[in-house]
């Protein structure tokens, strides 16, 4: 029976608040997983690097789970591409962690590609099995990146052929990753697994749209939403393109800068709404907690995702929950997560005139925007983080020889 695990998240803490920085939906992630594994008796380890001085060694975030803080490099902020330098003291410092406190885990579970580098020298040391899961693959966001984005670096790409080459389990969010990662990456569908993450369905439910407008101070005009991470790949120049050519829409854009050019791409977004005049009708707030999340999913009329790359797209799943329907790029883990005329609709590339032609129809179609909402609390229901447990917990079982337990 698995009793013990210790995940790894180098570079962000699953306690940091998602939208913000390097803090996504891989946070949600770990941190409802864990508390998921923690609630069925398992004990739940989450490694990350201390990146501020004031932050304690260990949190209890509940009982079988916490997030213990590693010294490895300076207790500050580091951009991703400085990591690398202290991925060698990360997994040592770790590995001294768990000899000191004597303990044995039944297996290691890497998030991204940088803690995955980390999860090998970790396993090789302990010899214990690894599981890594992705989230985003450096060769995948490179076939769609807009022009002036930088490609994945040497090093990224590298490394993660060596962590699927080395893991004992490759997670994959959705079986086009897991496609993804037979073709450009080779792995061994011998030793690949998909598992989808899942969604809190008491805090993500349907509500009134009115009373969440009251809440969030809006007025009754159509509204589009944006929900994540500022950066070039999730296409929210796309969306302010797109909202220029509606008349009467505004955008509300929920999230923070993220990435070295996060600030960049924020001061280029505010621009573009000013060149296109509507500045006055896009609208940048900072990110927001889960539960005030759910506020603006009921409060708007359609969720908009143009992401260039998006291997799941948690917002999307979050968002129909709530009865929003989704209008998403048809990339990715995306098609996965909204299923096209059920729960919303898929589009094709990234011309705006496209976006804003879409949306218009659903805008001005109350009955068709009604039957989507159904759909998409109904399509949502796949999607828990129960069932997600149940998932990892037979693919644990599988690489360590052990009763999955219940």
């Amino acid at each position: 029976m698995i009793s013990r695990v210790a995940y790894l998240s180098l570079h962000t803490s699953p306690l940091l608040q998602p939208g913000l920085g390097d803090a996504g939906g891989m946070n949600v992630y770990i941190h409802e997983l864990a508390q998921t594994m923690a609630d069925r008796g398992v004990a739940v380890d989450v490694f990350t690097r201390r990146d501020d001085p004031s932050v304690p060694a260990e949190v209890l975030v509940s009982p079988n789970y916490r997030v213990i803080h590693v010294d490895a490099g300076p207790a500050r902020r580091l951009p991703i591409a400085a990591l690398p330098e202290v991925v060698g003291t990360f997994a040592k410092q770790v590995i001294t962690w768990i000899r000191d406190h004597g303990l044995t885990y039944d297996l290691v579970h890497s998030h991204y590609w940088i803690s995955g580098w980390a999860g090998v020298m970790v396993k090789q040391n302990l010899q214990i099995p690894l599981a890594n899961s992705f989230h985003t693959l450096g060769r995948i966001k490179d076939l769609t990146r807009r022009p002036d984005q930088e490609p994945s670096s040497a090093v990224r790409v590298l490394t993660e052929q060596e962590v699927i080459d080395q893991s004992d389990c490759v997670i994959a969010s959705t079986p086009a990753e897991a496609t993804d990662l037979l073709e450009h990456y080779g792995a061994s569908p011998e030793r690949q697994c998909v598992s989808p993450p899942g969604v809190d369905h008491d805090l993500f439910s349907p509500g009134s749209k009115v009373g969440a407008r009251d809440v969030l101070g809006l007025g009754d005009g159509d509204v589009l939403l944006y929900a994540g991470r500022i950066q070039a790949l999730k296409g929210i120049d796309v969306a302010i393109e797109a909202t220029a050519r509606l008349r009467d829409v505004d955008l509300l854009i929920v999230g923070g800068p993220s990435g070295p050019r996060g600030g960049d791409e924020v001061a280029g977004l505010r621009s573009l709404a000013e060149a296109l005049d509507v500045g006055d009708r896009v609208h940048f707030l900072s990110p927001q907690p889960h539960e005030r999340l759910a506020d603006f999913y009921r409060a708007a009329d359609l969720l908009v995702l143009p992401s260039r790359s998006e291997s799941f797209g948690l917002v999307a799943a979050e968002a129909q929950a709530c009865g929003l329907p989704v209008l998403a790029a048809n990339v990715g883990g995306l098609p996965h997560v909204v299923a096209d005329g059920i729960g919303g609709v898929l589009v094709d590339g990234w011309d705006p005139a496209t976006w804003a032609s879409m949306a218009r129809a659903l805008l001005d179609d109350g009955d068709e925007l009604a039957r989507l909402s159904k759909g998409a609390a109904e399509w949502s229901a796949r999607f828990s983080w129960p069932a997600t447990a149940n998932r990892l917990l037979e693919l644990y079982a599988g690489i360590t020889g052990t009763d999955a337990g219940s």
